[in-house]
C-alpha cells in the first residue's frame, strides 16, 4: 500500500497542536546552542602546551594532545547526519535537550580524569553531542522561520559563532592561567542553558502518515559538495594564520592575536553582508565569495609583509563569512519539514569534515610546494577555479536564497 505523502507544516504549530510564534527568545536560545560547537573547537587551544607538559610521560602525547582539540570536529562531521535522522524521525527538541545535558557531563569530565586516553575519549563524546546540538539548532531555525527571515537568521548564526570564537579563545587563555583543567568548567554552561530551552522551545508538529519523505539527494549534492571544499577554504587561515605570521618574523603573541581578531571581525562583516544580499542566487554569490577568498589567499602567499598578509586575511575572512550562510541557506531552503533534520545534518557533517581535513590537506600540499605559503597559494588557485565553475555550472539556479521551497 503506498505511503501518504508528507504534508509540509507551518512551523507555528507545535506537537501539542497549539499555535506558537517564534521570536527573539527562541532565536537567542538557538544561537547560544550553536555556539557550543565553537566553544568545543577553540576553548582549550591556549592550554594545549600545558596539557602536553602534564602528559609528557604518556607515549604518543605529541600526537594525542592536538587530537584532544580536533577530535570533536571530526565527530561532528561523522555523526551530524545520523543526528539529523533522529531529529526527523523522533523529535528535534528532545534530542537537543539530551545532547545539551550530555555535553555538560562529557565536557567537564577532564576536570577529574587522570589519563590522556580517557580525556581523549571524553572529547570524542563531546563531538558526538556537538553534532546533535548543531544539527537540532540549525534545523529548528529552519522550522521556526522561513523566507528572508530564515536567511537572515542563518547568517546571524555564522556571525555569532565567529564572534564567539574570539571570546572563547580569550576566555581559554584567562582561565588557563589557573591550570590546564580550569577552562573545562565552562562546558557546564550547557546544563543551565537547557532549562530555558525546555521551557521556551517546542517540537513542531508533524502531520504525516508513514515514514518521512526521502531526501532529494540530487538537489542536495551541489550544496554539500561545494560545502566540503568551502570548509577547507573557511578553516585554512583560522588554523594557519599564526604560522604564516611567525614565518615572516612576527613572534609577538599580542600582534598575532590582533591580526587573528581582525580577520574574525572581517568574517563577521561578511555574514552581515550576506544578510543584505540573500535575495541573490547562489550563482551570483558563490563566484564572488570564492573569488574574494582566492584573492586573499594569494595575497598571503605573495608577500612577507605583515600588513599585506593582514589585508589578505581580511579579504579571505570577508569572503568566507558570506560563503557559509550562502551554502547553508541554499541547502536548507531545498528541504521540507520532514527532510530538514537529515538535510541539515548532512550539510553540517560535510562542513566539519572539510574543516577537519583542512590542516591535513595543507600539510600534504605543502610537502610538494615548499611549505605552508605554497600550499595556501594552491588553495587560492583552487578557490579561483571554484569561482569560475560555480558561475558556469549553476546557470539553472535562478532562485533567490530568501525564497523558501519547503
Amino acid at each position: 500500500m503506498p505511503e501518504t505523502p508528507a504534508v509540509n507544516l507551518s512551523p507555528a504549530a507545535t506537537a501539542t497542536g497549539r499555535r506558537a510564534t517564534a521570536g527573539p527568545v527562541q532565536l537567542l536560545l538557538l544561537l547560544a546552542g550553536s555556539c557550543l560547537s565553537v566553544l568545543g573547537a577553540v576553548l582549550i587551544a591556549p592550554v594545549l602546551p600545558q596539557l602536553s607538559k602534564a602528559f609528557a610521560d604518556t607515549p604518543g602525547a605529541d600526537v594525542l594532545v592536538p587530537i584532544v582539540l580536533t577530535a570533536p570536529a571530526l565527530l561532528i562531521g561523522l555523526t551530524a547526519p545520523f543526528a539529523g535522522v533522529v531529529a526527523d524521525r523522533i523529535d528535534r527538541k528532545r534530542l537537543l535537550l539530551l545532547a545539551m545535558l550530555a555535553y555538560a557531563v562529557f565536557g567537564t569530565a577532564p576536570l577529574y580524569l587522570d589519563s590522556l586516553a580517557t580525556i581523549l575519549a571524553s572529547r570524542v563524546l563531546v563531538g558526538l553531542c556537538e553534532g546533535a546540538i548543531m544539527t537540532c539548532c540549525t534545523t529548528l531555525i529552519g522550522d521556526y522561520w522561513s523566507g528572508a527571515r530564515r536567511a537572515r537568521y542563518l547568517s546571524l548564526q555564522t556571525l555569532v559563532a565567529t564572534l564567539s570564537a574570539t571570546v572563547f579563545l580569550a576566555l581559554g587563555g584567562v582561565l588557563g592561567a589557573s591550570g590546564w583543567r580550569t577552562p573545562f568548567w565552562l562546558y557546564a554552561v550547557a546544563a543551565p542553558l537547557a532549562i530555558p530551552m525546555a521551557l521556551k522551545l517546542w517540537q513542531p508538529h508533524r502531520r504525516t502518515a508513514g515514514r518521512p519523505a526521502s531526501l532529494p539527494w540530487r538537489r542536495l549534492a551541489a550544496p554539500c559538495l561545494i560545502t566540503l571544499f568551502g570548509g577547507i577554504v573557511f578553516y585554512a587561515l583560522i588554523v594557519e594564520l599564526s604560522f604564516v605570521l611567525t614565518s615572516v618574523g612576527v613572534t609577538a603573541t599580542g600582534t598575532i592575536g590582533a591580526v587573528s581578531a581582525v580577520m574574525s571581525l572581517a568574517t563577521a562583516a561578511g555574514a552581515i553582508a550576506f544578510s543584505r544580499l540573500s535575495g541573490r542566487t547562489p550563482r551570483v554569490l558563490l563566484p564572488v565569495e570564492f573569488g574574494l577568498a582566492a584573492v586573499g589567499l594569494l595575497l598571503v602567499f605573495a608577500t612577507t609583509s605583515p600588513a599585506v598578509i593582514t589585508i589578505g586575511a581580511v579579504c579571505t575572512g570577508f569572503g568566507t563569512g558570506m560563503l557559509l550562510p550562502t551554502l547553508l541557506t541554499w541547502a536548507v531552503n531545498r528541504l521540507t519539514f520532514d527532510q530538514r533534520g537529515r538535510g541539515t545534518g548532512l550539510w553540517t557533517g560535510t562542513l566539519f569534515i572539510g574543516e577537519f581535513a583542512c590542516p591535513l590537506a595543507l600539510a600534504a600540499i605543502g610537502t610538494g610546494t615548499g611549505g605552508l605559503q605554497g600550499a595556501l597559494a594552491v588553495l587560492g588557485i583552487a578557490s579561483a577555479i571554484a569561482a569560475v565553475l560555480t558561475a558556469f555550472l549553476l546557470r539553472r539556479n535562478n532562485q533567490p536564497l530568501d525564497v523558501t521551497e519547503g
